[in-house]
């Protein structure tokens, strides 16, 4: 199968759709893979380091799409990547259509473009394995963000997250129990602070009491949100409901309830966003202020750790990437049903029904 892997043209999106290890995998197995030119650098990796695993480098955009049968992807494309998509092919990538505008879904299907989208691959017992290394690295990186947006020179509240003896600790919300959730409890923990960990499943906050005792678990309801957030130094939104546009959980009057200078991190955003008054930032600008509360809505969070990034989604997406070049397209979602939960698009189709109520805007083109 020809593979194509081209440059991220999104703002900040410094990550490759695969590593040159991967593209030694696929090689190997007998499949022809094109590597747009300088596609890898903000990962680290050089065009030798993809012309050694036996890719080929290819010095425009649109040979990258025209040639490869299945198009390796990170961000959703862009309007200008849609114009180059070649009929009848296939994409992966972190696609959040639920999120993305009508015009490009039906750009997709008028293409018949078969996309998959990595965050919905879905093992039978309910694991996303390809978007956990995402959200581990969502989740480590939030408490970071945190402190520093606490610090008054970022407009916060002069707090630091751990506290002192005799001074206490920042209290810390996050909405969701589930792997940003968890990871977030973690680095927050290891910074001092005092987490409170809400999510609607019991089990969700079995998971996160019995690895961090220290935590104060409760039930997602209104109520408590109301009451959590009204107290809280920083608020994290994790709330995912896979393969549709996340529930808006945090009303405008809870927002407007916070403490001022308060911070509030939406890792929602990429789908859509958990509360009324989340809108998509982007790294250099990765603030506003909003009932007098900071917020930080960055859709691509692990997209500046991109070496990281790349080398875990590639541990994660290699047996699905495999399975699919080397069974091709129709057998691979025929025979894997993870596979078949992640296809949003095909034969010219939706077959994700949250795509029947898309009309979002990703602010991103």
């Amino acid at each position: 199968m020809n593979i194509g892997i081209p440059r991220e043209r999104r703002p900040f999106e410094f990550r490759v759709g695969l590593s040159p290890a991967g593209v030694e995998i696929l090689t190997q197995q007998g499949h022809q893979v094109y590597v747009e030119h300088e596609a890898g650098v903000g990962a680290g990796f050089d065009d030798r380091e993809f012309e050694n695993a036996g890719a080929r480098v290819v010095y425009s955009p649109e040979e990258v799409f025209v040639r490869g049968d299945l198009l390796l992807k990170v961000a959703r494309p862009t309007k200008e990547e849609l114009s180059w998509l070649r009929a009848n092919t296939t994409i992966l990538g972190l696609l959040h259509l639920a999120s993305s505008r009508e015009d490009k879904v039906e750009v997709l299907l008028e293409k018949k473009i078969t996309s998959i989208a990595y965050e919905q691959i879905e093992t039978a017992n309910g694991d996303l394995p390809v978007l956990r290394p995402f959200s581990q690295i969502g989740g480590k990186m939030v408490a970071s963000i945190a402190a520093r947006l606490l610090q008054n020179n970022w407009g916060g509240k002069g707090i630091l997250p751990g506290g002192i003896p005799g001074v206490p600790p920042a209290e810390v919300v996050i909405i969701g129990g589930g792997v940003v959730g968890l990871y977030a409890a973690e680095a927050f923990i290891g910074l001092g602070a005092h987490v409170t960990v809400l999510d609607k499943k019991v089990d969700a906050l079995q998971q996160v009491y019995d690895r961090f005792p220290c935590v104060t678990t409760m039930i997602s309801t209104k109520r408590n949100i109301e009451k959590t957030t009204s107290y809280a130094d920083v608020v994290v939104g994790a709330v995912l409901v896979t393969g549709e546009r996340a529930p808006i959980v945090i009303t405008r009057e809870m927002m407007r309830a916070m403490k001022p200078r308060s911070v509030f991190i939406d890792v929602s955003i990429d789908q859509g966003g958990c509360a009324e008054t989340s809108r998509p930032t982007m790294h250099d600008q990765p603030t506003y202020v909003e009932e007098g509360v900071i917020h930080y809505c960055v859709p691509n969070m692990p997209g500046v750790v991109a070496r990281t990034a790349t080398h875990a989604f590639v541990n994660a997406a290699m047996p699905y990437i495999e399975e699919i070049a080397n069974k091709g397209v129709a057998e691979a979602i025929l025979e894997n049903q993870a596979i078949a939960k992640a296809v949003n698009t095909h034969n010219g189709e939706l077959v994700h029904l949250s795509l029947l109520s898309t009309g979002g805007d990703d602010g991103l083109d």
